[in-house]
């Protein structure tokens, strides 16, 4: 635990912040006083269906039809209803600053590539290209329920095509153009979309990347016939292929005359199917998770505003993939008024600093990011804090951040600085544990548990642990953002193995964690720490052990560009075997293996130092950058990996294959 405090905001940033003023308004309309968040949180979770009702006032929520009931709770947390009766559409909120002559001419979105290409929507002109987008779906057919697919990068066209997807009701579903062409079948076969749109290529590292030929393959393999595939080309290319409507063709069909004219808001229930979204899919075929419009929003607006404190004054920036939920949530903050910022590209081509000079440029109030990139920036050397930056949030996730990163964006992007690690993932298509604009930033901690999420850590009975024992992340209690189902599980049996085999009646989160308690002018809370995914816990000696622990360690090391810990099947019991991607030029000897034992065995215990340290070339990771211990654990074992095709560069997983040294003392 964390005693001093990196940063916590000054009073002036707290009084103003959108939290305070909910924790006002809720003594002001609804006679509730907490003198500090933890009282609020407590509150969220143990009076959830007013405090979701609170939410949907607070943030003027249009419903169509107001809800018959707010909560209808279940001892199986799947049957949990949330807002019966209530109808409203996702895009309509969105893009409600275009309907206030105050707002309309705001900019809504801004795209930039590493090509250095700029453009830019103002609300007004974002509903319009949605309006014409939504009009050419219903003039080909698409309704409420049909699915429509996205094989995209990350630019404007995307969100103009989900917008109008959900103002239909249809189900929207995106992967992003690195995938290779059996990991989007896996993906978008198994949901048989009624429209593809889909681009022609685009531009990474410098280099053009030609996905014509998988988009025809895919187009063939989906049994699409001509009208129903939209080719999107990549800004500053214009080519269309032959045998394909063109994005401004399919626009173009839109008829100021026609029953499709005016962009119309379905009015839809609260749990209608908004999103598709695919579990990382390295296990086998990926789970397509379906999630509710009216969640999403409640969820996304509860974390945009009133955690990260976004407001119509912001530029918010996350760097992300279409395939990565990131992206969902980063369009969500549409819904906030502000200025949401795409980036499409490598984001250390053609330097590392490229992020940082468009921030500077687009004024970016909140940037977000992985952990993975802020420690090749750190690597890199870079100090952004030199720029004449606006930033005041900075948001990391898709891996634990180390200690020692906390250090380095303080010293080297800014000091008067939210740092917000937060931590969910697609599953909930939020968070369980994020920022807060009331609290302090402790070193290597999350700041707090969402509110309205009953977050808890538990040992394998489903005992809660206490502050600083290790265990697994649950959430006792329903949530509005659960998953609505699994496409194709009429039964429910694989949405219910996924979540809720391992512990009765609450969620399983996959996470290994554990709470950090504190006080401050009286008041107790906790934050979170995450030391890893628990199916990758390592258990040598029944002694667990989170990878992120050993990856931090290790890592601080400039000889070690990064790691990847396995637990090893031997003599009938588990040992630790760590594999690292050394600098440049760098070759493993016994000394430098000595180094790395050293300093785990100095700043973690004994049971951490691997048996055996590896030298390889790269480390398997998802498309979205997340290593696969699991997969590298199954080639070491000798055991399949179902498939690679999610896998960025499952060339790497050969570098596993019988190793000789793996086959002795």
């Amino acid at each position: 635990m964390s005693t001093t405090a990196l940063w916590q905001a000054s009073q002036q940033r707290r009084q103003h912040s959108q939290l305070q003023h909910y924790m006002h308004w809720l003594a002001e309309q609804q006679q509730h006083n907490f003198e500090h968040y933890n009282e609020l949180y407590q509150w969220s979770i143990e009076q959830r269906g007013e405090f979701w009702q609170s939410l949907w006032q607070y943030f003027d929520i249009q419903a169509h039809q107001p809800a018959s009931q707010v909560l209808q709770e279940s001892s199986d947390l799947r049957q949990t209803r949330w807002f019966e009766g209530a109808r409203l559409n996702f895009a309509e909120h969105l893009l409600r600053p275009a309907m206030n002559d105050d707002t309309a001419n705001k900019t809504a979105l801004v795209f930039r590539s590493e090509q250095d290409i700029r453009t830019s929507l103002s609300y007004r002109q974002l509903y319009q290209q949605v309006e014409k987008a939504a009009s050419a779906m219903r003039q080909r057919g698409v309704v409420a329920g049909d699915r429509v697919a996205a094989f995209m990068p990350n630019v404007p066209e995307t969100v103009i095509s989900m917008l109008a997807a959900a103002s239909i009701g249809a189900l929207f579903s995106s992967c992003s153009p690195d995938f290779g062409l059996n990991g989007v079948l896996d993906r978008f076969g198994q949901i048989q979309p009624k429209l593809l749109i889909a681009t022609q290529g685009y531009f990474y590292a410098g280099k053009w990347i030609d996905c014509s030929e998988r988009v025809a393959a895919l187009r063939d393999a989906l049994q699409l016939p001509a009208e129903q595939l939209i080719s999107v080309p990549y800004p500053g290319c214009d080519s269309t292929p032959n045998g394909a409507w063109s994005w401004h063709e399919f626009l173009a069909t839109h008829d100021d005359n026609n029953e499709f004219s005016e962009l119309q808001f379905a009015s839809l229930p609260f749990d209608h199917p908004l999103y598709i979204m695919y579990s990382s899919g390295t296990t086998g075929v990926p789970k397509c998770i379906v999630h509710g419009a009216g969640g999403t929003l409640l969820q996304h607006l509860k974390e945009l505003r009133l955690h990260t404190d976004v407001g119509p004054d912001d530029v918010l920036f996350y760097f992300t993939t279409c395939g990565w939920m990131m992206w969902n949530w980063l369009v969500s903050g549409l819904a906030t008024g502000a200025t949401v910022v795409l980036y499409d590209g490598s984001p250390f081509h053609p330097g590392p600093e490229v992020l940082w000079q468009m921030a500077e440029d687009e004024g970016v109030t909140v940037f977000g990011t992985s952990a993975k990139y802020i420690s090749a920036l750190e690597k890199a050397e870079q100090r952004p804090i030199e720029r004449p930056l606006k930033l005041r949030t900075l948001l990391s996730t898709g891996s634990p951040l180390a200690h020692e990163s906390f250090d380095y964006v303080y010293n080297a992007i800014g000091r008067d600085l939210a740092l917000c690690s937060i931590s969910g993932g697609t599953d909930i298509i939020s968070c369980f544990a994020l920022g807060n604009p009331l609290l302090p930033v402790y070193r290597g901690e999350l700041q707090c548990a969402g509110l309205g999420m009953a977050v808890d850590v538990c040992d394998e009975q489903g005992q809660s642990c206490p502050p600083g024992e290790k265990g697994e992340l649950v959430c006792r209690h329903a949530f509005p953002s659960m998953p609505v189902g699994f496409w194709n599980d009429a039964d429910g049996e694989r949405y219910r193995s996924a979540y809720f085999d391992r512990f009765d009646g609450m969620w399983a989160h996959g996470d290994y964690a554990e709470f950090s308690a504190h006080q401050q002018d009286g008041h107790s809370w906790n934050s979170l720490i995450i030391h890893g995914r628990s199916d990758a816990v390592l258990n040598p000696g029944g002694v667990r052990i989170g990878t992120a622990e050993i990856y931090r360690q290790v890592e601080q090391l400039a000889t070690v560009q990064e790691s990847l810990a396995i637990g090893q099947q031997w003599q009938d019991d588990v040992r630790v075997v760590l594999f690292v991607v050394l600098a440049d030029g760098l070759q493993l000897d016994d000394e430098l293996r000595q180094q790395i034992r050293q300093r785990i065995r100095e700043h973690c215990t004994p049971r951490h130092v691997p048996a055996k340290i590896i030298q390889v070339p790269a480390l398997p990771r998802t498309i979205s950058g997340k290593l696969v211990e699991l997969a590298v654990r199954n080639v070491v074992h000798g055991e399949p990996v179902k498939n690679t095709d999610a896998l960025a560069n499952p060339q790497t997983l050969d570098y596993f294959k019988d190793i000789a040294e793996l086959k002795q003392d």
